[in-house]
């Protein structure tokens, strides 16, 4: 039986090597590819919420001038008015807000 060449075998062997590679960083594509992927999802819903944050920034802003409103914004902030008692249950519940008013974020 006669051996193969050794240029034959030391081909075989670099083809082999290139075909690993080739698979690894084809792998890598696709999982940076399903990655940003993602990270576009998350910075899109970061946008849409932001977007409102600022419709309700604008809306406020010409409020701003309303007494009635600022009196609204000022009771869901918990403050109380001057000729009014404040009265404590130790019963109620403490997560519950009956007046919920949306008020922009400030997020990181």
């Amino acid at each position: 039986m006669k051996r193969p060449p050794i240029l034959m075998v030391l081909l075989s062997v670099l083809a082999g090597l290139g075909i690993i590679q080739m698979t690894v960083l084809i792998g890598y594509s696709i999982y940076r590819t399903v990655e940003f992927h993602q990270q576009i999802g998350e910075l899109e819903s970061r946008v849409a919420l932001l977007k409102q944050d600022v419709d309700d920034l604008k809306n406020m802003r010409q409020k701003s001038f309303n007494p009635e409103f600022l009196r609204q914004l000022a009771r869901c902030q918990g403050f109380v008015g001057e000729n009014e008692e404040v009265l404590v249950d130790n019963k109620a519940l403490q997560d519950v807000n009956e007046a919920e008013c949306r008020l922009p974020v400030l997020r990181p």
